[in-house]
């Protein structure tokens, strides 16, 4: 397996495990992090990695057939490890019994290897729903893992609804060799269902004092729709626009009325959902998209309905919407597939997400780390 080069001394490192489609990359390069070895194991995502960062080369492997001696040295240590095993739609497997969510020890023994090559800053993305998951069990073993390794641990939860319109909220564990502490309970980025884990007398955690994040976003889906002739094919027929009306709920019947009477256009997305044996159409009442995610995730695709001016619209989310709706609007596209789009993005981090935790949770620790050395990032 070949290394790739390790990077001068004038740039912060990272290695991307489980790296998808590379928007941890993205967001970590705002901050000034360089990613020098990424890893995943999808044919699909490389070819979407590949395609649009040119010159970095991902390597297609399965998380515990790498070896850390393989392994650059860099600074940081980004998983975005899989989570349906966690999520509602995986049934909530676990941590350690998940078919693919147990891919987080691959990770941490990874680490382990890599003895006094570890990185200083370490960072797990996961779903929320790590915090409960067997009776906070996984949390608490996710965190006693990095404990192992040498790192204590800070937990937040940041909604990419923060810098974009859509309603994503993720967990992160950050963990740091030399922490910085002193911060205050925060509910926006602690709350009560994860400021538990601070408490926890089995495990080794910090507070690392934070600026207020970014308050969410109450519209802005309507801005970063696609703009489209009426006589696009990607419309829905009058029939299918009709049936769609049908399946709504009184409640829901009248909001899309009120919209549609509007005198200017909106735009709202809609999942289909099955109540009481019955598939209906809901539609969310906020400027603001629902959580994208990939079909295998459980949930369904969201439908666009643009509205106002007496008119009604509707299409399935295009591909450029699902990257802008997670901040990379720049994205190279050409050549996918709109499936394999909306697979790669529903399946990943928000770009700004990462580039608000790389600049305030990552890079603090990396110059305190460099000075308390005598190191300067300049080397």
């Amino acid at each position: 397996m070949n290394i790739i080069p390790i990077r001068g001394e004038s740039e912060w490192t990272a290695l991307e495990f489980f790296a998808g489609i590379g928007l941890a990359r993205a967001g970590m390069e705002q901050a000034g992090l360089k990613t020098i070895w990424a890893n995943d194991y999808d044919l699909n995502k490389k070819a979407m990695y590949e395609g649009h960062w040119k010159s970095h080369e991902l390597l297609l492997a399965d998380i515990h057939a790498l070896k850390s001696e393989d392994l650059p040295s860099a600074d940081v240590a980004w998983a975005s490890s899989p989570c349906t095993d966690l999520s509602l739609a995986g049934k909530r497997a676990g941590l350690r019994g998940g078919r693919e969510s147990s891919a987080f020890f691959g990770f941490t023994d990874l680490i382990a290897g890599m003895n006094e090559r570890k990185p200083e800053v370490i960072v797990l993305e996961n779903v929320t729903g790590l915090a409960s998951s067997h009776n906070r069990d996984d949390l608490r073993a996710a965190v006693k893992e990095f404990n192992a390794l040498g790192y204590a641990v800070d937990a937040i939860t940041l909604d990419a609804r923060r810098f974009v319109p859509q309603s994503r909220p993720r967990l992160f564990l950050i963990g740091a060799k030399s922490p910085i502490d002193g911060g205050e309970q925060d509910t926006c980025l602690r709350p009560d269902w994860l400021s538990w884990l601070h408490k926890d007398p089995e495990v080794h955690t910090f507070m690392m004092p934070l600026p207020k994040a970014p308050d969410l976003l109450s519209h802005g889906l309507t801005l970063e729709i696609e703009s489209m002739p009426d006589t696009d094919s990607r419309w829905w027929s009058a029939e299918k626009v009709a049936r769609f009306k049908d399946s709504m709920a009184a409640v829901q019947r009248e909001r899309l009325e009120r919209f549609i009477s509007l005198p200017h256009l909106t735009a709202r997305t809609a999942y289909r959902r099955t109540r009481n044996g019955i598939p209906v159409w809901e539609m969310r009442a906020e400027d603001i998209s629902g959580c994208l995610r990939t079909a295998r995730g459980g949930s369904s695709k969201q439908a666009v309905v643009v509205m106002g001016e007496g008119k009604l619209k509707i299409r399935w989310m295009t591909g450029l919407e699902y990257a802008r709706l997670m901040g990379a609007g720049w994205y190279t596209l050409e050549n996918l597939r709109d499936s394999q789009i909306q697979y790669g993005f529903g399946d990943a981090v928000a770009v700004p997400v990462v580039g608000w935790i790389a600049n305030h949770m990552i890079i603090p620790h990396l110059v305190a780390s460099k000075k308390a050395k005598g190191i300067t990032a300049n080397g």
